[in-house]
């Protein structure tokens, strides 16, 4: 009995020593597995962390340089926003110019009208002073014939007038001799005599005169006579007149001869005028198209800028992976981007660039390693690297040769500008603009 206890005690110990032995070795089986496990967990947790040292590295780095790209965008937006002030003052200048150009060509389209009408009225005038020349020496020429003629006439019928007078009072003497020859005295007597001799001479005459006209009838003679003194009396008042209407036609030319000589040196004032207006027009004209050249070849240069522009904010969209779907649905066209679209896709560019510095806020705020600063975070947030800005930063715009004076960026400038000061900053800018536009036009004008 007690040796089958003994061996059934023994049985139970082998069996039980046999499960310590293997127990011992599940225990080194699992303390082997914990090993590696562990070993293989602290490598893949060191891989992993210098995975994300690595990534780390390269998000600043694309960061930086997202930064770096961020300032340039916000420099090229200013320059973009005084290119719009400096291109909306320029069409204002060439729709101006453009209107003083289209006046003056007017006014020198109307005085070039004026001389031509002066001209032809000139003509005009000076055709009918020559024709009111020949028509006064004509007239004068008839006027002299007709006098000669009627002076000739006035003094034969003047002659034959005194001639028939003093025949008649030659026989009224006679007459009252007869019947006072009584009572005359020897001195009437002689005058009777000779009154005798001349009623001979009357008689010889009046025989003289009836041969030439062939009347015999002295009473007809005298009526003719009579006739004849009323026709030289006409005449004569015919003869004043002509002679008061030729003095009135002298007067009149030399009045028109003086007048012509006004107008002509009228004339000739007016053509001076007309020269001196057409070359300072002229002059006028040209200085108006150099500079219509010279904003001409300002405008090209800026819309090469803007060009420029186009393509560097093209370039940020492609590299920050925008979405220009959705400046293309509310445009309602995907032609790219242009004068009129640019705001919107640097609007874009802006959101964009806020959401990647909310991430890299985000992710420099969960790793634990770095130190946490508040202000750090506000600016990332705000577009700006705190290493970046610990330099002194100059930023000189290269823009096809032109030169521009270097204006460092301070902390000042951080601040947010008034209006005020936004415009003097503006009109500055484009002072040196349009003075560096102007050496470079001189150079080339010298060259």
């Amino acid at each position: 009995m007690l040796e089958e206890e003994l061996r059934k005690e023994k049985i139970c110990q082998n069996e039980v020593e046999k499960e310590i032995s293997s127990m011992e070795l599940k225990m080194a089986e699992v303390r082997k597995c914990k090993v590696s496990a562990g070993t293989a967990q602290r490598n893949e947790v060191q891989q992993s962390q210098k995975a994300i040292r690595t990534l780390e590295y390269r998000l600043d780095r694309a960061l930086t340089r997202f930064n770096e790209q961020l300032n340039n965008n916000s420099h090229l937006r200013e320059e973009l926003q005084t290119l719009q002030i400096e291109r909306a003052r320029f069409q204002q200048l060439k729709n101006r110019l453009e209107k003083e150009l289209h006046n003056l060509r007017k006014k020198i389209g109307e005085v070039v009208t004026q001389s031509t009408a002066a001209y032809d009225a000139r003509v005009e005038a000076q055709s009918k002073m020559t024709m009111m020349k020949e028509k006064a020496e004509k007239d004068l020429t008839q006027y002299n014939a007709e006098m000669k003629e009627l002076e000739r006439v006035i003094a034969h019928e003047f002659s034959l007038k005194e001639f028939m007078t003093t025949k008649c009072s030659e026989k009224r003497g006679h007459d009252e001799g007869h019947e006072t020859g009584h009572r005359q005295s020897p001195k009437v007597q002689r005058r009777m005599d000779s009154g005798e001799e001349s009623r001979d001479a009357l008689e010889e005459v009046f025989e003289k005169i009836k041969t030439v006209t062939g009347e015999d009838n002295l009473d007809l003679l005298v009526s003719r006579f009579i006739q004849v003194e009323d026709r030289n009396f006409a005449l004569f008042n015919f003869v004043n007149e002509q002679n008061n209407e030729a003095e009135v036609l002298r007067d009149q030319i030399s009045q028109i001869q003086s007048e012509i000589e006004q107008f002509g040196e009228t004339a000739l004032q007016q053509e001076r005028e007309h020269q001196c207006l057409l070359r300072g027009f002229d002059e006028k004209r040209k200085e108006i198209e150099y500079q219509a050249e010279d904003y001409e070849q300002r405008a090209s240069i800026l819309s090469q800028i803007l060009d420029q522009i186009k393509t560097e904010v093209n370039s940020i969209v492609s590299k920050i992976d925008c979405d220009r779907s959705v400046i293309e649905d509310k445009l309602g066209s995907s032609a790219g981007i242009s004068e009129n679209n640019i705001m919107s896709y640097l609007g874009l560019v802006e959101q964009k660039t806020n959401e990647l510095l909310t991430i890299q806020a985000f992710l420099n705020s969960k790793d634990l390693e770095k130190d946490y600063n508040p202000k750090d975070l506000a600016k990332f947030l705000l577009g700006q690297n705190p290493e970046l800005l610990q330099q002194n930063i100059s930023i000189q715009p290269a823009i096809d040769s032109l030169e521009y004076d270097e204006s460092p960026v301070t902390d000042e400038e951080e601040r947010p500008l008034s209006q005020g000061e936004l415009r003097r900053r503006i009109m500055k800018r484009v002072q040196q603009k349009e003075s560096s536009h102007r050496q470079a036009a001189a150079k080339a004008t010298k060259i």
